[in-house]
């Protein structure tokens, strides 16, 4: 922009009157990321001010994070928040505001297990235990013992580290490297999808049906020579499809069948609030599955904490390469979910949490199907809803107040020509549930 040309923008030539005026233009888009800004002198020449006045103002803007100068290159805008986040993520979170916020993939804050007696308690708890040394084993064992006698199978090692994508990112580390296949669902989750471009792995995409992966296609992707096969064996984000029992059977058959050298990582991600059956191919082959359950969405998003259970060739070498960074995962936080996974209340939150939720998709999926829109209910906090044009569905439903998120991130391949948004039925309120039924029936419609 010319100096002239912005100095005709500025009613206030102080410092802060300056730099509110690029704010305002950075927020409305009227100065987009990259955009370079008049020099302080040029700039100062225009307005009448001083170089001292402008260049206060260019501090502010830069503390505030709006604008980096780069010396003789000058003072340009910089992206916004979203700039920091993987292309998916970004693509997810690139949605307007709106009344009814039904977007975000989070578990209902209302129904999660309260945190503050679990603290206190554990607070009590740790004052008087003696300090952990650097080198002690990185689960706490009362933990440990909880985790593996819920585990779906035995595995020979158990860690944990923080979050689902966080184990996943470090169990591919350890199986995959540069260039490998790895078998995704397709659709699947976007961070996963980021974090396989982010490793340098091949994405292959495996659709799914309503049982699961579907054989066929994971025989052609093991054909294909991929490495591992990542897959979400319950409330499969965005779909709500989780693994039967059968489909895990015919899954360990293919496995069988193949070389003998694809790794499988299951990504629990709704564990506790899930519904279905906890279904795992590692009860078929042991030696090729790791396991991950994450407490994010049953116990509360800022405890960050996930298990991961497998094979110790996997284990070992992840609890030795995490030695050289965080070490292991905040043993008080894994104090404060041993405490959860016990406490009467708190599992008794957890499972009216799981039948609220089980109820949400049901009295959605009843409400759309009384405006023609049938849709197989799904486990966990997820409905996945076609739509015959993605855009215009989302035009019609911010025009209803209603957020969803767009379909197009979640598959590694672009979907046909119509279209598909995920709704998070686990925020959805009981007075809502009637006008988001007409919305989303409206935004399918051709």
């Amino acid at each position: 922009m010319q100096p002239l040309e912005l100095a005709a923008l500025v009613t206030d030539r102080s410092p802060r009157g300056i730099a509110g005026t690029i704010a305002r233009m950075v927020h409305t888009g009227d100065l987009l990321p990259g955009d370079r800004l008049p020099t302080v002198r040029a700039l100062a020449t225009a307005l009448g001010v001083s170089p001292a006045t402008v260049g206060s103002a260019w501090q502010t803007l830069a503390t505030a994070g709006l604008v980096i100068s780069r010396g003789r290159a000058g003072t340009s805008v910089l992206p916004g928040p979203a700039g920091r986040l993987p292309p998916r993520y970004r693509d997810l979170a690139d949605v307007p505001p709106a009344r009814i916020d039904l977007a975000a993939g989070t578990p209902d804050p209302d129904l999660l297990p309260d945190l503050g007696p679990a603290l206190g308690r554990v607070a009590a708890r740790v004052r008087v235990a003696r300090t952990a040394g650097y080198l002690e084993d990185p689960v706490v064992p009362e933990l440990e013992r909880l985790l593996r006698t819920s585990w779906p199978f035995r595995p020979q090692r158990l860690t944990v580290v923080d979050g689902a994508v966080d184990a996943l990112s470090r169990v591919l580390e350890q199986i995959t490297g540069f260039g490998d296949r790895v078998a995704v669902e397709d659709p699947g989750f976007p961070p996963v999808l980021d974090l396989l471009d982010h490793l340098g792995l091949e994405r292959v995409a495996v659709p799914l049906d309503r049982h699961g992966l579907r054989p066929d296609a994971l025989a052609d992707a093991l054909a294909a020579g991929v490495r591992a096969v990542v897959l979400q064996p319950r409330a499969h984000n965005p779909t709500g499809v989780s693994l039967t029992p059968t489909r895990a059977r015919e899954l360990a058959a293919v496995l069988r069948a193949g070389d003998g050298h694809a790794w499988v990582v299951e990504d629990d991600h709704s564990g506790e609030i899930a519904s279905s059956r906890d279904v795992s191919l590692g009860t078929l082959v042991p030696d090729r599955v790791v396991h991950v359950r994450s407490y994010s969405k049953s116990h509360g998003p800022d405890l960050r904490i996930a298990a991961v259970g497998g094979p110790a060739t996997v284990l070992d070498a992840l609890v030795a390469r995490r030695m050289m960074g965080p070490g292991w995962t905040s043993r008080l936080l894994q104090h404060v979910l041993a405490d959860l996974l016990t406490d009467a209340q708190a599992v008794d939150a957890v499972q009216h949490a799981r039948r609220v939720y089980y109820g949400r998709q049901r009295a959605l999926c009843a409400a759309l199907a009384e405006h023609g829109v049938h849709v197989p209910p799904g486990d966990g906090i997820n409905l996945w809803l076609p739509v015959h044009d993605e855009r215009t569905a989302l035009v019609r439903l911010e025009a209803a107040g209603v957020r969803v998120a767009r379909g197009r991130p979640f598959f590694s391949v672009p979907p046909h020509p119509h279209g598909w948004v995920r709704v998070t039925v686990g925020l959805l309120q009981t007075a809502d549930v009637a006008h988001v039924a007409r919305a989303l029936a409206l935004a399918a419609a051709p």
